[in-house]
Parts: structure tokens; sequence; C-alpha cells
């Protein structure tokens, strides 16, 4: 899926000469959570957000420096920290240069570019335009509707060799796996090597198109044995020492 399949298109934005009460005014009417800051042309400046409005001397958050902490940060961070925490324009506390993306971001994308750059909305760009905003809450509906989207298959033979394929790609996933389908219901019966192993194979089951339940029969033993990768492939070797040969004993 793209940005412009999930993005909200009515974007509500705010000038950069308004006042902050303004703009605390209109996240208010609309709810939500972040403007886009655009000029009397349109262009995109800088983005107001929630987080902008937690340090304000309004409500005594504002950063207290003692004289040494003020060397260490420097003047001219403690004069940019001033401005945003007393600035009565929207111009005065936005984050400029915000973070954009296009109509044709993929959603793995805005979710890397949300979960590095720490933000929780991005403004969708068409030129120097902006067209639509993506936000965090933008992806539960999506998810919600490729769930319904998808498409049972026919019979619980196809379903059943459907939840194999899907748990044999997990890595150490379940020795001796024995699946069964009776009217979409799994049951999954094999050896696990752990609780994390035993949830992602009936997660991956519970994804299948046409699974309406998963019966979790999996088992964890005792002790399991140790993967043969570990000891460089081939046959499991064996730890066993070999009986040593003495001059006492036959050649």
């Amino acid at each position: 899926m793209r940005a412009h399949q999930i993005m909200s298109r009515q974007v509500i934005t705010i000038g950069p000469d308004a006042s902050v009460a303004d703009a605390i005014d209109t996240m208010l009417a609309h709810h939500i959570s972040g403007l886009p800051v655009v000029d009397k042309d349109g262009r995109l400046v800088g983005i107001l957000s929630e987080g902008d409005f937690i340090r304000r001397a309004e409500i005594g958050t504002e950063r207290k420096r003692g004289r040494w902490l003020i060397m260490l940060a420097g003047a001219d961070r403690v004069a940019l920290d001033f401005v945003r925490e007393h600035g009565r324009k929207v111009q005065e506390i936005m984050t400029e240069a915000p973070v954009t993306i296009r109509e044709d971001t993929s959603l793995e994308e805005i979710a890397q570019i949300m979960e590095l750059q720490k933000v929780k909305r991005v403004p969708v760009m068409r030129d120097d335009r902006v067209v639509g905003i993506v936000t965090r809450s933008d992806f539960l509906p999506a998810i919600a509707r490729l769930s319904q989207m998808k498409s049972d298959p026919d019979g619980d033979d196809e379903i059943c060799n459907a939840v194999v394929d899907a748990i044999a790609a997990i890595p150490w996933g379940p020795r001796g796996l024995n699946v069964t389908v009776t009217d979409g219901i799994v049951t999954l019966r094999g050896v696990v090597r752990s609780e994390n192993v035993r949830k992602a194979a009936v997660v991956a089951a519970e994804n299948v198109p046409g699974v309406r339940k998963v019966e979790d029969l999996l088992s964890k033993p005792a002790l399991y044995p140790a993967p043969e990768d570990d000891y460089g492939g081939g046959d499991i070797v064996s730890l066993q020492e070999e009986p040593s040969t003495t001059d006492d004993e036959p050649l």
C-alpha cells in the first residue's frame, strides 16, 4: 500500500504568523494533535505538534538551568529554548523543515521514517504543496481493511497446506509438526523449542486466510536437543567419548 491510500486528504493547516493561542484553539476544535504550517503561497514551512507545548512558560514547565548548565548548553541553545518556551507566534515554536513523504511512498518506508525520526505524523507532498497527511492512527483502518479483504480458500485442505507453509517459514519452527483443519478450526501438534516459537507458530496460523480458530496442542520438551548448526551442520554430533584403546586390548 502507498501513502495516498491511507492519508487524510482534508488537511487542516495554519499560517506562520498565527498566534499560539489560535493554533491551540484550532487543534482542540478539530481534535487533531498536529498542524502543517504553510505560508501565504501554500508552501510548507514547518509543522506544529502537541509536543511543542510541553515546555511552556504559561504552565511552568520551561527549562530551569543553573549557571553551569547554561554554560554547558551554550548561549545559542539557551536562546532557542527561550524562544520556543515563550514564543507567541506559530513560527517561533514550530519545527522547521519537517520530514515529508510523497503520495507513492510505501507504508514500509513511512513506518521506518516515523520510527527513525521519532515523529507521529508526516505531511504528504505533491511538488511543494501539501496534499495529505499520514499519522500513526491512519495505519489502523488500513490494517482492518486489509484483514476484511482476505479471500477465504476453498476447503480445509487448502487451509491446512497454507498453515504448513506459513509455519515452515519460522526459524526453528515446531518439530514433527502435525496440522489438522476442520471447518476452519486449525489444530497444531508438535514439539516447540521455546514459548516464543509456540507464539510465532500460532500467530502464523491465525494469519492464514480462512482460519477461524487455532487450537494450540504444541508441547515443549524438558530438554531440547542443540540445533545441528551449532555443530557445523550435518548429523548431530555425539558428545560421548570414544572408548580408549590400551595395550591389553586386542587390536
